[in-house]
């Protein structure tokens, strides 16, 4: 597997605050920003000193031209960003762009569009953009959810530019894909999947609600499948639907290339997130798109780095993806995860699910 770093990424810095909102006069303490740099360093380290570091390539990320992103964001968006990056300034409550941080974003954007490259020429059939700050919440000329640059959207439009003629977004991150959503929406050519807790809209940088009944429209009219889920379901509940829901749609879409929207806030002890996925969850639902890979576009994969809050514990989970998408045995244990989950009571969430669903119904 290609990877794809750049040390300045650490450097990305987020006021601190209640929670991942905007400080409070009424706190003597404000707590430290969920999306922090130790997230990331943690997720290199685990990958460098676990039992997969001899499987990695170690690639320096470039800076994505303004080129590059107009493809997928607009002119006027670009320059509000540039605009920010000069200053410093939020967004939204929770998306803050530091002084100099464009530069940074640049290059995350570069790294998805540089592991697309890769895994396209057929130089790798694995290649990450670990990057941060995250990015699939970013629309087409809005900010959102500590995102600014669409990556996943940039790596699908770069697949199709190289002679991809379908590409798939497998979206697992705890929260909906609102970005490829809304940049894809009338699109027949990307797929949009996203696997993410019933969160619903949170207000005027994220109105999409993430709800089944957001399809596609016009030409794009089915190919925007959302999985929302009950809080809690754990590893059954994602084994299951991925089994029944996003294995399915993928056969039926037969994609050139799959991009993972490679988020692990939906691990069991993730501030953001509510799904209790174990390392156990989340290196079977990499196995399983592994395989799918192997049959339906010989293997080519590009993982873009999302969400992950819990600093210690989400890079254990990232560390798993990355071992079942070398199908590699899970050899480093789980530190922490304990709280089992009940295979039935997820059989049960995900059959009304379906039974409800427009395109799995």
């Amino acid at each position: 597997m290609t990877v794809f770093f750049d040390e300045s990424m650490l450097g990305f810095r987020i006021p601190d605050g209640v929670f991942d909102s905007l400080p409070s006069d009424l706190l003597d303490v404000q707590m430290a920003q969920p999306e922090r740099p130790e997230r990331l360093a943690n997720t290199v380290s685990v990958l460098k000193r676990g039992p997969a570091a001899s499987y990695l390539d170690w690639r320096p990320a470039r800076a994505a031209t303004d080129a590059e992103i107009l493809t997928f964001h607009t002119p006027a968006y670009l320059a509000e960003l540039e605009e920010a990056s000069r200053v410093g300034r939020h967004l939204t409550r929770s998306t803050y762009m530091p002084p100099g941080g464009l530069e940074i974003v640049r290059r995350g954007a570069g790294a998805a569009i540089d592991a697309t490259k890769a895994v396209i020429s057929g130089e790798a059939k694995l290649a990450y953009a670990l990057v941060r700050p995250p990015a699939h919440h970013a629309q087409p000329g809005t900010a959102d959810g500590y995102c600014f640059v669409n990556n996943c959207g940039l790596a699908a439009l770069e697949a199709l530019s190289l002679g991809a003629q379908r590409v798939a977004l497998v979206d697992w991150d705890v929260h909906h894909g609102n970005g490829a959503q809304d940049g894809f929406y009338e699109r027949d050519d990307i797929l949009t999947i996203s696997i993410h807790m019933n969160h619903g809209a949170w207000g005027p940088s994220h109105v999409q609600t993430g709800d089944v009944n957001e399809t596609g429209k016009n030409a794009g009219a089915g190919y925007n499948l959302n999985i929302p889920l009950p809080f809690g379901i754990g590893d059954h509940g994602y084994a299951q639907l991925f089994e029944r829901c996003v294995d399915p749609a993928l056969r039926r879409f037969k994609p050139d290339l799959l991009i993972l929207v490679n988020g692990q806030d939906a691990n069991q002890f993730d501030p953001n997130g509510r799904q209790c996925v174990t390392m156990a969850g989340f290196h079977h639902l990499a196995c399983q798109l592994r395989a799918l890979a192997d049959e339906l576009c010989g293997g080519k994969i590009v993982v873009t780095q999302e969400g992950g809050y819990n600093p210690t514990y989400a890079p254990f989970c990232a560390y798993a993806v990355v071992a079942g998408l070398l199908k590699l045995p899970l050899e480093l244990e789980d530190p922490i995860a304990f709280y089992p989950d009940d295979p039935v009571q997820a059989k049960n969430c995900i059959d009304q699910l379906i039974a409800q669903h427009p395109l799995l119904s």
